[in-house]
């Protein structure tokens, strides 16, 4: 049974509805360069080294403690005068989870802004202001931190709690925030039942139609397609806006799909190269899921049957089972287009179904828009080559990370015959996304996504723009 905390605000939720030219001189090459964080956020408090005096430690244990029935908030008073900033990350993961405007709310950002000597005011919340400031910062947490955050978040989802066991996790948790949904941990069998508690569900195994079967969706409507031996499979963006995780077979390989809507990047892997020592019970897949949390504003995902969380962008396993055996996911090329351009480059596409197999009924917008103005997740400091939302190409090269600004593809690549070289990788496009392959001629992984989610995870990329 989840406990509901008496002080969560449902203002915070965000529901299910609610990731050739040859162009290789040097000028194309652009050093890794990040704003300045006092720009913005101004300077970073002093922090001292070491434990947390007792006194500290004791308010902090008050205040947690105290949460399911009401914060108290003269520990929260007492913590605003510490002069200890390492606790600003707990007062912010508290924000998070308590009504706007109230007393325990206000209590809380003057004790972060006392601690931090800064003010949380701003455009958005003051989760996501004072959260903001702590990333640009790079603010240590507190010794012990992680014990007092998993004891407010496993109130609010004991399905995390496998997440916070592995001491060795390899999980920044400062990072980690939620996502205002709850765990999709609902039993394989148990898909097409929809998700009553409040989770984003995966859907497995959808039904397909042929291109002609997809005409219900518009020609200028986007699509994440995907191809393996041959076989093509195109995936609309309102249904994956609905699911934002897909398991199916393609070809007779096991794939998941995560889409995180919140960095515009849709991602597949294979999920049938068991890695040896693996225990998956009865099931021989790995089964990929969405867990409600986020780490910067992208998606934190998950495999069922061990409860590993791996990192949706590199599909490496950072917890759990998975993560002591070494568990990396090789990743599938999945290509952003319009279902015009997709269907006449792939014409023996399958498409998934308008009601995805399961008699659902997807808008044609769920979201309303709801990204299209920047991120709503904190995110900090953000790498100031492209602006935060920018459509890039990203692939891993045996050399590093390398990003292709999609503006750039697009005017380089309107004759479909030409290709890009930037730092051992080849782009290429047949007019429905974009393919990339190493210098000795074989495939890449690539996906796009927003700027400020690639840079993020791979802070040392290299960037192709276009050579201006």
């Amino acid at each position: 049974m989840r406990l509901r905390l008496a002080l969560i605000t449902a203002a915070f939720a965000l529901g299910a509805t609610a990731c050739g030219t040859n162009a290789s001189s040097p000028a194309d090459v652009s050093s890794p360069a990040s704003t300045d964080p006092l720009d913005r956020f101004g300077p970073s408090p002093i922090v001292p080294d070491g434990p947390l005096d007792p006194s500290v430690a004791a308010d902090l244990d008050r205040v947690f403690d105290s949460i399911p029935t009401g914060i108290d908030t003269d520990a929260l008073a007492r913590l605003g005068g510490s002069s200890d900033a390492r606790v600003a990350w707990l007062l912010s993961d508290i924000l998070r989870f308590i009504r706007p405007g109230t007393n325990e709310s206000e209590t809380t950002v003057r004790a972060w802004e006392a601690v931090t000597g800064t003010a949380a005011d701003g455009d958005g919340s003051d989760w996501g202001n004072t959260t903001d400031h702590l990333i640009a910062w790079d603010t240590p947490a507190p010794p012990g931190y992680v014990e007092w955050k998993r004891q407010l978040f496993e109130l609010v989802e004991p399905g995390w709690i496998p997440f916070f066991e592995d001491v060795e996790a390899d999980i920044d948790w400062r990072l980690v925030s939620w996502g205002g949904v709850l765990i999709d941990d609902r039993p394989v069998d148990r898909t097409d039942v929809g998700c009553p508690q409040g989770c984003i569900p995966a859907l497995n195994d959808p039904a397909l139609t042929d291109a002609e079967g997809g005409d219900w969706y518009a020609d200028d409507a986007i699509v994440f397609g995907l191809e393996v031996d041959g076989e093509a499979v195109a995936f609309p963006k309102n249904i994956m806006e609905v699911h934002e995780m897909v398991n199916m077979t393609v070809a007779g390989r096991r794939i998941g799909m995560p889409y995180c809507t919140l960095c515009g990047s849709a991602q597949a892997y294979f999920t049938d190269e068991i890695a040896e020592g693996v225990d998956l019970g009865e099931h021989h897949t790995y089964e990929l899921r969405t867990s409600g949390l986020l780490t910067r504003s992208n998606k934190v995902m998950y495999e069922l049957h061990t409860q590993s969380v791996l990192d949706t962008f590199t599909g490496r396993a950072v917890s759990g089972p998975l993560r002591e055996l070494g568990v990396e996911l090789q990743a599938v090329t999945v290509r952003t287009a319009t279902w015009g351009d997709w269907k006449q480059a792939h014409p023996d596409t399958g498409i998934v179904a308008k009601d995805g197999g399961i008699g659902r009924s997807y808008a044609p917008d769920p979201l309303g828009g709801r990204d299209d103005n920047g991120p709503i997740f904190p995110i900090g400091d953000v790498d100031a080559r492209l602006p935060v939302q920018e459509p890039i190409v990203g692939v891993i090269t045996p050399g590093g990370p390398a990003a292709f600004r999609v503006g750039a593809l697009e005017a380089a690549l309107a004759d479909t015959g030409d290709t890009i070289s930037f730092g051992g990788v080849t782009i290429a496009t047949d007019g429905a996304g974009y393919t990339a392959t190493g210098l000795d001629g074989q495939p890449l992984a690539a996906h796009q996504a927003f700027w400020f989610a690639w840079s993020q995870f791979h802070p040392d990329t290299a960037l192709w723009d276009g050579g201006g």
